[in-house]
C-alpha cells in the first residue's frame, strides 16, 4: 500500500532486503540500524569469514601446483613451496572488503529513499517505534515493523572472550599476526570454516568437536570427507571431546576438556553457537511471544504474534542463513503492503558450508529421507568426472535424491571446490519440481563438473522404473 509507513529494526540481509521492496511498493521506509548497513553477514560473518577462506584457498593453489606439472621458482632456481600469509595485510583486506559492501548496501537503499537511522530502536507499543542515537531519542508511528536484529556469538562463563586470546568470530580480524596455535572449540559451521582457513594460512590447528564427526548438522558422507581432508592436510581433530573452560596462561591459552585433558594453544576461537539479539526490544511489553531460546515465533509469511509486526532472520531461529534471512524479509514486506507472495519453503533451501572442498546441499537430507522406501538415491565420486581429473580433484561427490513413483528431485549434495556454484541446478529442479528426466535430457558442457550432475539423474532413471 502505497505510503505506508514501515519501521524496520536492523539492517541486515532480512532488513535491507525488506527496505529494497517496501520502497519498491511505494511504503515509507525507515531502517534503525546500530551496526552498519549489512549487518553481522556483512561485516564480521558471512563476508568477512568467506573472504578470509577464499585467500586460504588461494594459497593452497601454491601446495598443489607440483601435482599439475607447474614448478614455482625464485630467481636463483630454485623451488619454492611455501607462499607466506601476513595476517595484518590479509585482515585489513577483508575488513576494507567488507566496509566497502556495507557502504554499497547504505548507498542502495538512499538511492531509493529509505531513511536510515543510526542507532538502536525498541518498540514503545505495536505502532510505535523509539530511536536511540547519539543526539538523542525519536519516536516513529509505524502501521508495519519489521524485526531483524540477528544473533550474536554465545558466550560461555567458562571461557570469555578477551579479544586478545580468547576469541569469538566477530574478533578474529584484528589480529595482527597468524596465531602459532590456534584451538577452535566446536566444529559446525563456523567452526569447521574457520579451523581450515586458519589451517590453509600456516596455523597449527586444534579443532575440538564434540561428536562423532565434524559437521555434525551435514550429510554424514560430505563430513566424513571433510574431516579426513581436515586430518590430511595436518589438523588435530579431537572428536567426542567437549571443552570445560579456556583461561590465559602465560602468552597463550589452556582448554580445559571434560575428560580432564589439557590443551595448549596461543590463541582459542569459540564457535558454538549464537543467541538471538531479541532482549531489550520492547517485544514481550507488546505481546509478541518468544521462544524459550528468546527466537521470535514467525509463521511462514514472517508474522509473529502481533498484527503488523514481522521478524526475519536470525533473531526468528528458522534457518540462519542470510540467504533465508533475506527471503523472510521480502516475504513479511509483501504479505504486509499486499503484494503477491509465496509463503517461506524451507524444502527448497540451498547451503553451503565453504570448507575446502565446499558442501552444498539443498532440499531433504538423508537423515530425513533414512529407511524412505520412497525415494531413491544415488552417489558418484567426482573422481570419474574428466574435468575433475583435469584439475587435480581427488575429493568430493554429487548425491541426488528422487521420489520412486515420480522421479522428482527432492535434493541433492554436492562437495567439490566452488560448490556452492555448482548446486544451482539442483536447487532450480527442486523449486519447480522437476524429474531426473528432464535434468537428464538437458545439455551440458563436456568436459564440465556439471556433466556429473546429469550423469546422477541418468543413473536415477533405470532405479526409479525398476
Amino acid at each position: 500500500m502505497r505510503g505506508t509507513k514501515v519501521v524496520i529494526l536492523g539492517g541486515g540481509p532480512g532488513g535491507y532486503e525488506a527496505a529494497l521492496v517496501a520502497a519498491h511498493l511505494g511504503a515509507n521506509v525507515t531502517v534503525i540500524d546500530r551496526d552498519g548497513l549489512g549487518g553481522a553477514a556483512v561485516l564480521t560473518d558471512c563476508v568477512p569469514s568467506k573472504t578470509l577462506i577464499a585467500t586460504a584457498d588461494y594459497m593452497s593453489e601454491f601446495e598443489t601446483a607440483h601435482e599439475l606439472g607447474v614448478h614455482l621458482q625464485d630467481q636463483e632456481g630454485d623451488d619454492v613451496s611455501d607462499a607466506h600469509a601476513h595476517l595484518a595485510e590479509i585482515n585489513q583486506r577483508v575488513l576494507d572488503l567488507a566496509a566497502a559492501q556495507s557502504a554499497d548496501i547504505s548507498k542502495r537503499l538512499e538511492e531509493v529513499g529509505v531513511r536510515i537511522v543510526r542507532g538502536s530502536g525498541h518498540l514503545a507499543s505495536p505502532t510505535s517505534v523509539v530511536a536511540t542515537t547519539e543526539e538523542g531519542q525519536e519516536e516513529f508511528t509505524a502501521e508495519v515493523v519489521l524485526v531483524s536484529t540477528g544473533a550474536t556469538p554465545r558466550v560461555l562463563a567458562s571461557a570469555v572472550p578477551d579479544g586478545e586470546r580468547i576469541l569469538t568470530w566477530q574478533q578474529i580480524y584484528e589480529l595482527p599476526e597468524l596465531p602459532e596455535h590456534l584451538i577452535v572449540v566446536g566444529s559446525g559451521v563456523t567452526g569447521a570454516e574457520l579451523a581450515q582457513a586458519y589451517l590453509g594460512l600456516g596455523t597449527r590447528v586444534t579443532l575440538v568437536s564434540s561428536r562423532d564427526l565434524v559437521l555434525p548438522g551435514e550429510d554424514q558422507d560430505a563430513a566424513a570427507v571433510i574431516e579426513e581432508v581436515f586430518r590430511r592436510r595436518g589438523m588435530e581433530v579431537l572428536n567426542r571431546s567437549r571443552m570445560a573452560g579456556a583461561e590465559r596462561r602465560g602468552d597463550g591459552v589452556v582448554v580445559h576438556l571434560e575428560d580432564g585433558r589439557e590443551i595448549e594453544g596461543s590463541h582459542v576461537l569459540i564457535a558454538v553457537g549464537a543467541i538471538p539479539q531479541t532482549a531489550g526490544l520492547g517485544l514481550e511489553e507488546v505481546g509478541v511471544e518468544l521462544t524459550e531460546s528468546g527466537h521470535i515465533k514467525v509463521d511462514r509469511v514472517s508474522r509473529t504474534t502481533v498484527r503488523g509486526i514481522y521478524a526475519a532472520g536470525d533473531c526468528t531461529g528458522v534457518f540462519a542463513l542470510a540467504s533465508v534471512a533475506a527471503m523472510q524479509g521480502r516475504i513479511a514486506m509483501s504479505h504486509a503492503l499486499g503484494d503477491a507472495v509465496s509463503p517461506l519453503d524451507l524444502d527448497a533451501v540451498s547451503a553451503n558450508v565453504f570448507t575446502d572442498p565446499e558442501i552444498a546441499t539443498v532440499g531433504r537430507n538423508a537423515a530425513s529421507m533414512a529407511g524412505v522406501a520412497a525415494v531413491e538415491e544415488v552417489m558418484m565420486p567426482l573422481s570419474t568426472n574428466p574435468r575433475a581429473k583435469m584439475l587435480g580433484i581427488n575429493e568430493g561427490f554429487v548425491k541426488m535424491y528422487c521420489a520412486k513413483a515420480s522421479g522428482v528431485i527432492l535434493g541433492g549434495v554436492i562437495v567439490a571446490p566452488r560448490a556452492s556454484e555448482l548446486i544451482f541446478p539442483i536447487a532450480l529442479a527442486v523449486q519447480h519440481r522437476l524429474t531426473v528426466d528432464q535434468v537428464a535430457g538437458t545439455f551440458t558442457v563436456y568436459p564440465s563438473l556439471t556433466g556429473s550432475l546429469a550423469e546422477a539423474a541418468r543413473r536415477l532413471h533405470p532405479t526409479r522404473t525398476n
